[in-house]
């Protein structure tokens, strides 16, 4: 039967499974009996044979392909199908060859058949469970999404991440398995809700912002018209233009574009302010070079003050110096700060002296410091008597204790003189 299933045929008139009798008709034996199955008048009984041992060759390969993809797990209502419409042509199949065997096999694909529904039926429900899983995890993707605060929202990152999860959904609608309509309806109705709600918090939003934008911008525009009439004042309209600086930092943003192009109108009204103070200030520097000379000469002659004990000399040159420094005038800008520390360090000086005179003669601390070394020298003086009363009654303790006092008055003493 083996040979049969791979094709060879037995040609000749006594095969197992057919003969043709002596018109050219050719039967096919089943069971007890046998049934014509065509005629093949214009060959011989070998070619007749064989011409049908042919066909049922066909037909073997079609039970066989069809166990193939059985095994291999095709959809089993394919199975089904090819099985329901091979029954049917063999019912009657004009072939020659084991023909109840196919029957048979047939027969065994039909249990495999119900076995490959049972599996690819719980696989279809665990892929319909996974898809439903994937698509409600989206879903909740996006809600999140629509429940975060609009005023901390990124739109432009929050937009691309909406779009990446629609773009995700079409795919897996796409691609995956099919949802039944109810589940599938209730979760894009989640979706667009979601998604609706994003679109109402970002419409609300850029229009607040375009608000905003607005009120910046009519603000802007109004200090830039403010700070270009100032102009014409020149370095005397920089003050002015320092306080409009403040309301431009509070205006807020006008929207980046416009915002650029307001601040270098501002700005350049406001260069002009101070390219005409620099102007001025090198004037006045190129003035001032003369004066700082003269004072550089002043302090040159001023600074043996520095050395000097004499709190009157100090104080009657440092007198003659600061008439003469105020006489110069000013001095270049870049410069002031180095001359002006010179004649501060001299003056430092002689406040130094005029407060340490003042401290030593201070006469309330020097009628304290008088009465106080008055009672130091009397309780000195009574040391010293209670020392040599001690030495004299042979007490060495008490004189030690009383030379001890003795000399910690002395010290005080000392102290205050």
């Amino acid at each position: 039967m083996n040979d049969l299933l791979e094709g060879e045929p037995v040609a000749n008139e006594q095969q197992p499974w057919g003969r043709v009798d002596d018109d050219g008709t050719v039967y096919v034996r089943e069971g007890d009996g046998e049934r014509a199955v065509g005629q093949y008048p214009d060959g011989t009984p070998e070619e007749a044979l064989a011409y049908f041992e042919r066909k049922y060759t066909d037909l073997a390969g079609q039970v066989g392909l069809l166990e193939q993809r059985a095994r291999r797990g095709a959809p089993a209502s394919d199975i089904a199908k090819a099985v329901n419409a091979l029954r049917a042509t063999l019912a009657d199949a004009n072939a020659v060859g084991d023909l109840e065997a196919l029957r048979n096999r047939l027969a065994a694909l039909t249990g495999t058949v119900d076995e490959l529904t049972e599996q690819q039926s719980e696989a279809a429900r665990a892929a319909m469970a996974e898809a439903l899983a994937y698509r409600e995890a989206l879903v909740v993707e996006a809600e999140q999404l629509a429940a975060s605060d609009p005023a901390k929202m990124q739109w432009k990152q929050v937009t691309a991440q909406l779009d990446d999860i629609f773009a995700r959904w079409q795919k897996h609608q796409q691609e995956g398995p099919r949802l039944r309509r109810n589940e599938a309806n209730e979760l894009w109705k989640r979706f667009r809700a979601a998604r609706s709600t994003l679109e109402q918090h970002r419409k609300a939003f850029f229009a607040e912002l375009d608000a905003a934008h607005k009120d910046a911008r009519s603000k802007k525009q109004a200090l830039v018209e403010r700070a270009e009439a100032l102009t014409s004042k020149g370095a005397d309209g920089i003050p002015e233009y320092r306080r409009l600086l403040e309301d431009w930092k509070r205006a807020g943003r006008a929207g980046k574009k416009l915002d650029d192009a307001l601040w270098a109108k501002f700005k350049a009204a406001g260069d002009q302010l101070y390219q005409a103070k620099s102007e001025i200030d090198a004037r006045d520097d190129e003035e001032y070079r003369q004066n700082l000379e003269q004072k550089l000469a002043l302090l040159d002659g001023a600074e043996p003050i520095l050395a000097e004990t004499d709190r009157i000399k100090a104080r009657e040159a440092l007198s003659g110096i600061q008439r003469k420094w105020d006489e110069i005038g000013r001095v270049p800008r870049d410069q002031m700060k180095q001359v002006e520390e010179r004649l501060r360090k001299i003056e430092q000086h002689v406040r130094k002296l005029d407060d340490e005179h003042w401290e030593r003669n201070n006469p309330e601390r020097k009628a304290r410091s008088e009465g106080l070394a008055s009672q130091l020298e009397e309780s000195i003086a009574s040391l010293q008597a209670d020392i040599a009363k001690a030495e004299a009654a042979g007490d060495a303790k008490k004189a030690e204790e009383a030379r001890a006092a003795l000399e910690t008055q002395r010290a005080w003493l000392a102290a205050i003189g």
